[in-house]
């Protein structure tokens, strides 16, 4: 009986484990803001479709994840001869969408990581007071379809470069990018609700500060 119960106790613990992880993919590199990327004169300029581009995203925590989207309501990319060389996006905060939810818990969720709920404005992503984030490509490394992509990451006034690996293809006149998952830490960029690295005593009641992010941008000329 001991040992049936050891037994299920690991298994409990090994659980416990993988839930509080999940949605944490290799966390990016993050420095300090770097000097944004310019094109040259030859790089053929591509317009980010901001209906097909989206970022996906994976939050999580002891008890379970939840995961969604956010649109995009700007961008463009610059390439020359089939190479990445410049671009930057906005980002619509006020697209947060959560999609493993419904009804009332899935609106209340989206009003919480909003902040549009009167005395918790300042939990998360505040988009009253910014209701958008930008992304200024400054570096792009590796050549063909496999890249490293480095850029500067602004969210509530806070910016640090970040890195990541990407994939990337030209179909016909358009451009197709994607990020492999990656994940940033939110609380260096003031996302401090529920961070044990910020806040004592939560006990199991945190939220990772790790939120995973896949980038999918579709542009054309």
């Amino acid at each position: 009986m001991n040992k049936l119960i050891l037994k299920f106790a690991v298994i409990a613990c090994i659980t416990t484990s993988l839930v509080a992880c999940k949605g944490n993919g290799n966390e990016a590199n993050t420095t300090e803001e770097q000097e944004v990327a310019e094109a040259t004169t030859e790089a053929t300029q591509y317009t980010i479709n901001t209906e097909k581009s989206v970022i996906k995203w994976v939050g999580a925590k002891p008890t379970g994840s939840h995961n969604g989207t956010v649109k995009l309501a700007s961008g463009t990319l610059s390439a020359n001869d089939r190479d990445i060389q410049a671009g930057n996006f906005t980002i619509d905060m006020n697209s947060i969408t959560d999609l493993d939810l419904e009804g009332e818990k899935k609106a209340n969720l989206e009003a919480h990581l909003k902040g549009t709920v009167e005395g918790k404005e300042g939990d998360f992503f505040n988009v009253t007071q910014y209701p958008t984030a930008t992304f200024e490509l400054t570096e792009v490394e590796g050549e063909g379809g496999n890249i490293t992509v480095k850029g500067n990451l602004t969210i509530k006034d806070v910016t640090h470069n970040i890195e990541f690996p990407a994939v990337v293809s030209f179909p016909g006149d358009d451009v197709f990018l994607k990020s492999k998952p990656f994940s940033i830490d939110r609380t260096k960029w003031n996302v401090n609700y529920g961070s044990k690295s910020v806040f004592d005593n939560l006990g199991d009641q945190f939220i990772n500060d790790e939120v995973e992010l896949v980038i999918e941008l579709h542009g054309s000329k």
